[in-house]
């Protein structure tokens, strides 16, 4: 296992399908690139109801204060079905942004929308390092991964604090506990030799030797 450290200044364009999404998939890894003070970041989240898109404004603030946060109001759980107005959007962004790291879902994420976003990231900015971060679920799609962030416990226990502060309306769910966001932290920690870690898989990545 190699270690590969991001020079920075970095800009940092993070992608949800829904609002939680992101800080869900990378919460610990936001606090970590924001902590650097050389990182500017840029959200785009492309459904969500008022009240959802509240909760993702607040949960922006907390993790990566003064990031801009973009958001579009497609259909919840029908993105294939406005593939056209998906991509549209995110060329929308692509015209005024060009990242040097971009953190989006899983292209095998068992979620459709998920999946949309995934495969359009990959074909609206194809020069970019993508990680591409999990989320768990029922469907039980979690998978063996390439890239790992370790993060401190401080960290990871910061993570879960602010989903419990950003997100009320979703605490009533069975899975939304501490015991399922840390648990994910600790299980890909072990597979790296740490005690906490979020992982993320790349699809392409280009080496310069």
């Amino acid at each position: 296992m190699i270690g590969v450290t991001l020079p920075g200044p970095l800009t940092v364009l993070c992608i949800g399908a829904h609002p939680d999404d992101i800080e869900i998939g990378c919460g610990a890894t936001l606090l970590e690139l924001a902590a650097r003070g050389d990182t500017s970041f840029t959200h785009v989240l492309l459904t969500g109801s008022p009240q959802r898109v509240d909760e993702a404004r607040t949960a922006t603030e907390l993790f990566v204060p003064g990031a801009d946060l973009v958001t579009f109001d497609l259909p919840d759980g029908r993105l294939p079905a406005h593939w056209g107005a998906a991509k549209e959007a995110l060329e929308s962004v692509a015209q005024g942004l060009s990242p040097d790291l971009i953190l989006a879902p899983r292209l095998k994420d068992a979620h459709q929308d998920h999946r949309v976003v995934a495969e359009l990231v990959s074909t609206t900015w194809r020069d970019c390092l993508t990680l591409h971060y999990e989320i768990p679920k029922w469907d039980g799609d979690l998978g063996q991964l390439t890239h790992y962030v370790t993060v401190p416990e401080e960290t990871a226990r910061r993570k879960v604090e602010l989903l419990h502060k950003a997100y009320p309306s979703q605490q009533h769910r069975d899975w939304w506990d501490d015991e399922m966001f840390l648990g994910m932290m600790r299980v890909r920690g072990m597979e790296c030799r740490s005690r906490y870690a979020e992982a993320f898989e790349v699809a392409k990545e280009l080496l310069t030797l």
